[in-house]
């Protein structure tokens, strides 16, 4: 608090100062080469602690311990000077950074065409677009060798090219053993580029863990199931059918809880049927938004549960086909019920919680190989199209 603060409240009598931490107790380690993926709601603490790790803010306590040149890209136009020119602002970014003039003009060239403001490389910058000085910092973090690279919502700001251009250089920085910390809202960049991941809430973090684990905390909180698997107890009370498991399988037939958008999933349902009726399985499908993506039951070859009558074990299985759903994460909710009459014999609900993740390369046929302009969307289908070419016009 400054003095002028004192001053006033000393002399506001009963006024109190209400304490507030945008960090309290937050500790982990990262190791070289992790590419580390922060996770949390507005106002969890994520920039504030990617401005104490860059050193632009200092712990009120506590330290932080970091041995490596760190390069941040936490605001557009951070570190640098409107009046300098571009090329001048290389140079003094560079500097700032801890880099050598020859260190920067061997990679000079490279930011200046990752970047695409070549034509005004010598015009001040305070003449630049947003986007261009976007392009223009990300290139000089990213081309520059430092060990650290602290990423602040980097793909929030530019057009579809630029983002594609920027996943794919983080991709290869994170390739080539330099460590990366990145912050951002777009879950599938978080999956795609991160091996770690950490969430954050109210200040605080349980630490690093695997970026599954932090995104699917970040949706669903601490209530997650097994990996894809779900065992439910037998009730004591009388049903004419029960489920017994539900399982998430992968393209290999494995039990798992994490694909991509490119491969065929399937949802399995071990269930009983007790007393001899009719029964159908269906289930639906939610964001957890809780929009509803689909609801599929066997209605077409089965529409009353005809088939499933005999008392006994059954297991019954869905296909969900690769390249249908967007990449995010998404529950399931499993019902039996009576095809004739619909009563419904037994449900489970906000159940079998699974992250799916676009890979970002060819096997994304859908949308080629960028993502996040789309992520609004919870269907993205790889269509058959076809073109024809009329008679040209006179």
């Amino acid at each position: 608090m400054s003095l002028r603060e004192n001053l006033f409240s000393f002399l506001k009598p009963g006024s109190k100062t209400e304490e507030f931490w945008a960090l309290k107790d937050v500790s982990f380690d990262v190791m070289p080469g992790d590419t580390i993926g922060i996770v949390g709601k507005n106002g969890a603490g994520k920039s504030t602690l990617l401005k104490v790790l860059s050193k632009i803010t200092p712990p009120t306590k506590g330290k932080i311990i970091c041995r490596g040149r760190i390069a941040s890209l936490l605001e557009v136009g951070t570190g640098f000077h409107p009046e300098l020119s571009g090329r001048e602002n290389i140079f003094m970014n560079g500097s700032i950074l801890g880099m050598r003039k020859a260190e920067i003009l061997k990679n000079f060239d490279a930011i200046v065409d990752f970047s695409g403001v070549e034509k005004f490389i010598d015009t001040p910058l305070k003449h630049y677009s947003s986007g261009m000085q976007l392009r223009l910092a990300f290139a000089v973090a990213a081309f520059l060798e430092n060990e650290i690279l602290i990423i602040d919502e980097v793909l929030a700001v530019g057009d579809a090219e630029f983002q594609k251009k920027c996943m794919g250089k983080m991709g290869d920085v994170s390739k080539s053993g330099r460590t990366i910390i990145l912050v951002s809202h777009s879950m599938n960049a978080i999956q795609s580029l991160s091996n770690k991941g950490l969430h954050m809430k109210a200040g605080q973090t349980d630490g690093i863990t695997s970026v599954q684990s932090a995104v699917q905390t970040y949706f669903f909180g601490n209530e997650l199931d097994s990996a894809g698997y779900e065992k439910f107890e037998t009730p004591t009370t009388d049903k004419d059918a029960i489920i017994i498991e539900g399982k998430i399988l992968n393209s290999k037939y494995e039990i798992t809880n994490i694909l991509e958008t490119c491969e065929d999933m399937y949802i399995e349902i071990n269930w009983l049927n007790i007393t001899g009726k009719n029964t159908t399985v269906s289930f639906e499908m939610a964001k957890h938004n809780g929009v509803q993506v689909m609801w599929a039951a066997n209605v077409n070859s089965d529409l009353t549960g005809e088939q499933n009558k005999a008392k006994g074990n059954y297991t019954t299985r869905a296909k969900i086909p690769a390249n249908l759903l967007n990449a995010g994460e998404y529950y399931f909710r499993i019902l039996l019920y009576n095809g004739v009459n619909h009563n419904v014999y037994d449900m489970k609900i906000n159940i079998l919680n699974i992250s799916i993740k676009d890979p970002m390369d060819r096997r994304s046929i859908a949308r080629g190989n960028f993502t996040s302009t789309f992520e609004n969307y919870v269907l993205l289908p790889a269509l058959e199209w076809n073109t024809t070419k009329k008679n040209t016009i006179a």
